[in-house]
């Protein structure tokens, strides 16, 4: 078989979780007196982990309301997502249609899997397990499982290095323009669905090298090039 390994990104690829990271992202902002955001504006915050998406939505409220700034201090917004979200983590989010039965197709055939998030591992495992897909990785990497989360090299290499795979017979697989620098910055395919959260922008613009429907296309993709 060609492609003896593939990585998938987990938010916006393999599972729908915007609600339920909007939720905790909202609930965090109550806590400290501050009104709810649009649930769009935060998933389109999506993709570099939920201390990065947290920033970003702070450093709106600062700007807009600069007293902010001194009365509510970010670590404690912080603190009290990450409250909010371990325990919402995996409550909410689903698989997209398709993936329990491509990734089953893509395990049973022998292809190594991995999950490759810039999410906190923390979460990240709790998604998996919620959404009944922590079982069909080899290896899952998240935001904080490396010195450097995604796109960096390294990140891609070391999951190359752990399953023994290599570049020309890998590929990874997201919804965004970070995962199509991720695995080009690691020699590896740069495979894409056109869903997902991508902050708006249409996938196509990030010049992948194939864009899949969903991922059964792309397991017929990977079973019939044997």
């Amino acid at each position: 078989m060609r492609w003896q390994l593939l990585s998938f990104d987990l938010d916006g690829t393999l599972v729908d979780s915007a609600a339920e990271i909007a939720e905790a992202a909202n609930r965090a902002l109550a806590d400290h007196g501050i009104a709810p955001q649009p649930v769009d504006e935060i998933t389109a915050l999506i993709g570099h982990g939920t201390r990065r998406l947290m920033l970003q939505l702070m450093a709106r409220r600062y700007l807009a309301d600069p007293v902010l700034v001194e009365r509510v201090p970010f670590d404690a917004v912080l603190a009290s997502f990450d409250t909010h979200y371990a325990y919402l983590a995996g409550s909410r989010a689903q698989p997209y249609r398709g993936v329990v039965q491509a990734l089953t197709r893509l395990q049973q055939a022998g292809v190594q899997l991995a999950c490759v998030t810039n999410k906190e591992s923390r979460h990240a495992q709790r998604v998996l397990e919620g959404t009944g897909l922590a079982g069909m990785f080899a290896l899952v990497v998240g935001g904080d499982s490396l010195p450097h989360p995604k796109p960096h090299a390294s990140v891609l290499r070391h999951v190359l290095a752990t399953l023994h795979g290599t570049p020309e017979r890998s590929a990874h697989v997201g919804d965004s323009r970070i995962d199509v620098e991720t695995a080009r910055n690691a020699g590896v395919a740069a495979w894409a669905v056109p869903y997902g959260y991508n902050g708006g922008e249409p996938i196509e613009t990030a010049a992948p090298e194939r864009i899949f429907p969903g991922l059964q296309q792309l397991a017929e993709h990977v079973l019939e090039d044997a």
